[in-house]
Order: structure tokens, then C-alpha cells, then sequence
């Protein structure tokens, strides 16, 4: 199916050490920058006496979203070797960061991309790539009653329960692979209770 891409299985490190510089990698599946920027912030409060936390993203199937930060490292010699590991692994809704602690010897703008590029390859070599699934988030609510319906649509289609809140009306958010999206939403629709929500 066309809605398959490669990502990372699961989070995983990395180590690259020069002229008593460490670079610390880190790399993980990610679904969005929300998720990026928490992955970030709690790199940053663990290793806060770090001096660079360079690191680089790409997301969606068509890999059209993407960023490179060199973190006050010298232009495109951090942030763009990490965005290059991840494009010739054709990795995509994966985050890459590099920590370093600097060793006091100064490597030059050549030894810093050899680090970083080699510092990402490390925790890419580290972690496990996947084929995964494109897949969409569908939002609902319907009465109890109908429950039945909804949980065997659920069992059927192998459909992921991302949140559920059971009251007077149970609301549900699903995760739908994107090539069965039309069916699950017409199966949905003919639940009588049930109310999409955008």
C-alpha cells in the first residue's frame, strides 16, 4: 500500500567521542512537533550543562516537513549531517539530538560534521527501522448503548484507541491506518449514535 513509510522502532543512543569532545545522540519516533519540542525540553533539563543540543526532524510520509538546528555550532555543521543521516536511512517521523560537551580542543568546521553525522549514525545503528502506517486521528462521540457496534468495528479493523472517555455520551479518539479511513468512517456513520467530530 502507498501509505507506508520508514521510521525508527523505538528510542535509542548513541555515543561519538573527538579530542575529549562528547557527543551524546539520541534518536526517537516521533509523530509531531509538539512531541519533538517535549523530547527537546526534557533533553535540555537533563543535560542543561551541555553546551549544544543540535539535533534534527523530518515528518509526514513525504518527508516535507523537516528541520536542521546547529545550536550556536557553526552554519550547517551540525543540524544538517544529523538531517542527512536520517535522509539516507529514509527515515521519516523521527527526531535526531545531539548533545556535546565540549573537550576544549577545537575540532574545526570539517570535525564537527564528521562528529555529528557520526554521532547520529551511532544511535541509528543503534535503534531498529520499521515500515510503518500513515495513519489518521478520528473523533467521536455516541451513546453507550451502541458500545457493541463500535467495539467490534474496533476489533475488525485492528483500530487503535488513542483516548476514551465513558459518561452520559463516550467520546473516542481512534487511530485509523489512512487506506482504511473511508470504510471505518462509513462503518462509523452507520452506527445511529455516533457524531463525528472534526
Amino acid at each position: 500500500m502507498e501509505d507506508t513509510f520508514l521510521t525508527l522502532a523505538e528510542d535509542s543512543e548513541g555515543l561519538y567521542k573527538e579530542k575529549g569532545s562528547k557527543f551524546l545522540a539520541f534518536a526517537f519516533p516521533v509523530s509531531d512537533e509538539e512531541e519533538i519540542k517535549e523530547k527537546l525540553d526534557g533533553l535540555r533539563k537533563k543535560f542543561h550543562d551541555a553546551r549544544h543540543h543540535c539535533y534534527a526532524y523530518i515528518l509526514g510520509k513525504d518527508q516535507d516537513t523537516f528541520r536542521a538546528n546547529d545550536d550556536g555550532e557553526p552554519n550547517h555543521s551540525a543540524g544538517d549531517p544529523i538531517l542527512g543521516q536520517l535522509r539516507s536511512n529514509n527515515l521519516t517521523n523521527a527526531l535526531i539530538v545531539v548533545v556535546r560537551y565540549f573537550g576544549g580542543t577545537k575540532l574545526g568546521v570539517g570535525g564537527l560534521i564528521s562528529a555529528y553525522k557520526t554521532a547520529a549514525a551511532e544511535a541509528i545503528a543503534a535503534n531498529q527501522i520499521i515500515e510503518d502506517v500513515i495513519t489518521k486521528t478520528v473523533r467521536f462521540r455516541f451513546d453507550y448503548l451502541d458500545m457493541n457496534d463500535v467495539m467490534r468495528l474496533i476489533k475488525e479493523k485492528d483500530l487503535k484507541i488513542k483516548k476514551q472517555d465513558f459518561d452520559n455520551t463516550c467520546l473516542m479518539s481512534l487511530s485509523v491506518r489512512e487506506a482504511l479511513l473511508d470504510e471505518v468512517l462509513e462503518r462509523l456513520k452507520d452506527i445511529p449514535s455516533v457524531k463525528l467530530s472534526d
